[in-house]
């Protein structure tokens, strides 16, 4: 009995320091992203446009990948799924990968699945949370399945702050 205790204490004291270090991760990546923001050229909804040739649009999000700052747009293209990479100084795609196993994979299917029946894009969505919000640039878009329908989480961007805001889609 002891034994079982003491197992589960040394088990939630690893998840609990376990999860600091990603948070600070985490953190570190928002900062380096809002720092890195403001010398993109192309906006989001410039770059779900360039992928609309891979398929349809079903999330974006300006990130921090490996340091340096990336535009990756999933797209839904009859089932296949792609992570398309636009350059966000040219709006051109540097490349396109089919996402075929993994969280990315239950990412994409999920997106897909919360804008099946949905007839406005994600372009529309974006550009609605951008208008609502003056001052504040479009950072991601992340559709998602709600108690009454969908809704696009658009995170916005104005000078250190974030916020994300819910846009219905139908």
């Amino acid at each position: 009995m002891k034994l079982a205790r003491l197992l589960a204490v040394l088990m939630s004291a690893s998840l609990l320091l376990g999860g600091a270090p990603a948070r600070a991760d985490e953190s570190a990546d928002q900062s380096a992203l809002l720092k890195a923001l403001p010398g993109a050229k192309v906006s989001l909804q410039q770059g779900l446009q360039a992928a609309t040739a891979h398929g349809r649009p079903i999330s974006a999000k300006y990130e921090i990948d490996n340091g340096k700052l990336q535009l990756s747009v999933y797209t839904d293209n009859a089932g296949k799924f792609s992570e398309v990479v636009v350059d966000y100084n040219s709006g051109r795609v540097s490349k396109a990968e089919a996402i075929t196993t993994g969280d990315d994979l239950t990412a994409a299917r999920a997106q897909a699945g919360a804008l099946a029946n949905v007839k406005e894009s994600l372009k529309t969505a974006v550009t609605k949370a951008e208008h609502d919000a003056a001052g504040y640039r479009a950072v991601s878009a992340v559709p998602e399945q709600g108690d009454k329908g969908s809704v696009v989480k658009v995170t916005l961007a104005k000078g250190a702050e974030l916020k994300t805001v819910d846009v219905p889609v139908k």
